[in-house]
């Protein structure tokens, strides 16, 4: 939860060069209270309203933070709802156990405090404040298995993109065999500061204040903001300076009893405890921002943040999900545009990870060992060519390229201007891939498949080519183009100063019919309609 690690620094040092407990436990809220802070707009959405449909269908769902002020609807489970009775720290310590090591963090140090026990702790958090020998905090008891962690269900939205409980399969899931941080137990005592952070891997989180309050400190995770967090994590910068003077702007979001909020991928923040609370959450990895999980977690590998506080079986996970998604491919399941640029990065990313695993990472042996550690054999028996597979899919349904198995994009879910928002992102791209003749194209010779050939890409798989193909006129086979005149060209052709210009359009379709035999007896036909559209300019 907040955050694991924290920032890769140090825990001893990190605020070796601050003196005064007093003084510094207030020392970064008072600089808080005196920075500009960006008002609070974030979205407050009711239960029934944070739902799988509005994730696929809004493409703005769950890219800012969200508050749901009242629980109901959201099909979550808290302790102490069924039978009505409050619930406080003393009934944690009786339902996973007085014994129970916990990691217990000194505010004034952002450092672990060793020996501590749930025991121990429940005595701490019930002597009065002014009592206290120093502010401290739990933000890390993981209670998945127990009797608490039974009484907690995560609400509807989370199970269902959660990827651990999309494809980590049930008998994998003793202790130590499985990412087991989707049910957090936060206990904070007043005026508990834990530092700017992002939870590891860029995991998500949702987060309920069963009791007490909580002020969060946001900053958007933009390339910029980022960069700028990289270069502070873990340096000399982190110690003295706030990192709102690095980035654009900081936004504060203030949290009280029976609230629900939920953190997207990346958002970095810190957060401030104004009164005793008790909170329960979870972190996931899902399937909405890939992009930015893997971003967060090169940046955790950069800024030598120690493994123990990474993202537990995090490359596993990911051969796990490219798995479903390219059997999901196969089928010709449709996804979200958001979805399908995601995957995009992941295959990329497990691309990166074959290449180790063929030796081809810098010569380092114990980078191949680790790579192939994390490969669950259960499931994938040829990484190297599943990695190959999935890419080549992801870049058939993205960048238009034909080829085998092509499934249809969903193209429900369209950008302002009308165009599928992931077209814009990769124009460029196929563009850059020209060079093949239709003819080629059709039979699964076109660029990608050449390059497949020169340069080993598709080294263990070799997609299959058609049978027989026709192309012909839709127009009864005489070629006829349409032409129309005086017309501006397509706005989502985004041909920038000569967006405004009138020219000509012509128009052409064709049909393409592609006929294979199938191993196991019977054909296969595929049918598809293509447009070409010409614009040219009026003569001057």
């Amino acid at each position: 939860m907040d955050s694991h690690g924290h920032n890769g620094a140090d825990p001893s040092t990190s605020s070796s060069s601050l003196n005064g407990g007093a003084a510094l436990k207030n020392k970064w809220i008072q600089i808080a209270n005196h920075k500009p802070i960006a008002p609070d707009k974030f979205k407050r959405m009711k239960g029934e309203d944070v739902n799988l449909e509005w994730l696929k269908h809004d493409e703005d769902a769950f890219k800012e933070p969200i508050v749901v002020e009242e629980p109901e609807g959201l099909g979550m489970e808290m302790p102490g709802w069924k039978n009505g009775k409050k619930f406080g720290v003393e009934d944690v310590t009786e339902l996973v156990g007085g014994d129970t090591p916990v990691e217990v963090i000194d505010t004034i140090t952002q450092s672990a405090c060793p020996g501590w026990t749930l025991s121990r702790w429940t005595e701490y958090y019930k002597t009065p404040a002014s009592e206290r020998d120093k502010i401290r905090n739990v933000i890390s008891l993981e209670v998945s298995g127990t009797p608490l962690g039974n009484q907690i269900a995560p609400p509807r939205l989370v199970k269902q993109i959660d990827w651990v409980e999309q494809v980590w399969p049930a008998n994998k899931r003793g202790k130590g065999q499985y990412p087991k941080v989707q049910l957090y137990c936060l206990m904070s005592v007043a005026e508990c500061w834990t530092d700017m952070h992002i939870d590891f891997a860029g995991s998500s989180v949702f987060y309920h204040v069963l009791k007490g309050s909580k002020v969060f400190y946001f900053i958007r995770p933009t390339k910029s903001n980022l960069d700028a967090y990289e270069k502070w994590s873990g340096s000399e910068l982190q110690e003295g300076t706030w990192l709102g003077d690095m980035v654009n702007e900081v936004v504060k979001v203030e949290l009280k009893e029976g609230n629900t909020m939920f953190i997207p991928t990346g958002w970095i923040h810190a957060v401030y405890t104004p009164a005793d609370s008790l909170v329960f959450g979870g972190n996931f990895l899902h399937s909405y921002n890939i992009a930015t999980q893997l971003r967060v977690r090169q940046i955790e590998i950069n800024t030598k943040v120690p493994k123990k506080f990474r993202f537990p079986f995090f490359q596993k996970l990911c051969w796990y999900i490219a798995e479903k998604y390219n059997r999901d491919l196969k089928a010709k399941e449709e996804f979200p545009p958001r979805v399908l640029e995601g995957l995009r990065s992941l295959a990329d990313f497990l691309v990166s990870e074959a290449r180790l695993l063929e030796g081809r990472g810098n010569g380092n042996e114990n980078l191949r060992r680790e790579a192939k550690e994390h490969v669950p054999g259960d499931k994938v028996k040829d990484a190297p060519a599943l990695a190959r597979e999935f890419r080549w899919r992801v870049r058939l349904l993205l960048d238009g390229e034909s080829g085998d198995e092509v499934p249809k994009a969903k193209n429900a879910d369209r950008s302002r201007n009308g165009t599928p928002s992931y077209a814009k992102n990769t124009k460029r791209r196929r563009v850059a891939r020209s060079g093949s003749t239709p003819e080629e194209e059709e039979h699964g010779e076109g660029t990608m498949a050449k390059r497949s050939k020169r340069d080993g890409m598709f080294k263990n798989f070799e997609p299959k080519t058609w049978d027989m193909v026709r192309t012909s006129d839709t127009n009864a086979g005489h070629g006829t183009v349409h032409t129309i005149d005086g017309v501006k060209p397509p706005k989502e052709w985004e041909l920038g100063e000569r967006h405004n210009e009138e020219g000509t359009l012509e128009k052409e379709e064709f049909e393409v019919v592609r006929l294979r035999r199938l191993d196991e007896g019977g054909y296969e036909r595929e049918k598809v309609i293509r447009i070409r559209e010409t614009w040219r300019p009026s003569s001057n």
